[in-house]
């Protein structure tokens, strides 16, 4: 397995020890959008936790209620709404790390992720068990960077319920964190590889 300690390693440290400001989810997302649209560099995303709770997306709802076949169609509802964003969608490059075996969760997000690509997002994978030196000082953050001035450590509660985000401006900090998002980004494994891969022969979870 590939050893990425020398990719990535700094990202926990310096988003700990760098200060910031802490805004509540409704803040969170009223300043967040309008950056976004109004961006022209890449964003960068970096998604750590297998899973999530996502109740204001209906097709988690379904998947969550066990309609699997309900949830899929769903997703695809999804996609005139995508296509509609897919200029801001183009600049994002996500980073998602997994586990495995896949959680129930991810075995839906990876649906998800499938209409995200097709409308311009490019997403990479990176198997958690190659972190092991990337995360010695702990596990990676979950981070979302807008351009070369802001960014955001996205903040969830143990349930993983979205609560906010911490924003940081400090100019270095995000060009140093930018480049260690970077060089996880250059190793990890196609979207669609590790989907057709893992994900499609897997049998429909019971919930997630």
């Amino acid at each position: 397995m590939t050893d990425l300690t020398a990719r990535g390693a700094r990202l926990t440290g310096l988003v700990r020890d760098t200060p910031g400001v802490v805004l509540a989810r409704e803040a969170y997302n009223a300043e967040l959008d309008p950056r976004v649209a109004a961006g022209t560099a890449p964003c960068w995303k970096l998604e750590r936790m297998q899973h999530f709770s996502e109740p204001d997306v209906p097709s988690w709802a379904a998947a969550r209620a066990g309609d699997w076949a309900g949830s899929l169609a769903l997703v695809e509802e999804m996609r005139p709404g995508l296509a509609a964003i897919s200029g801001s969608l183009s600049r994002l490059r996500r980073v998602r790390i997994v586990e495995c075996p896949a959680s129930p969760y991810l075995q839906w997000e990876m649906q998800v992720f499938r209409a995200r690509t097709h409308a311009g997002e490019r997403i990479r994978v990176l198997d958690a068990g190659a972190l092991a030196g990337v995360e010695a000082e702990g596990r990676l953050p979950e981070l979302l960077i807008v351009g070369p001035e802001v960014m955001y450590e996205i903040l969830y509660d143990s349930a993983g319920g979205h609560t906010g985000g911490r924003r940081i401006e400090s100019p270095d900090v995000i060009e140093a964190c930018t480049a260690e998002l970077a060089a996880l980004y250059d190793v990890g494994e196609d979207f669609q590889c590790y989907y057709d891969r893992v994900i499609a022969p897997l049998p429909p979870p019971p919930t997630v």
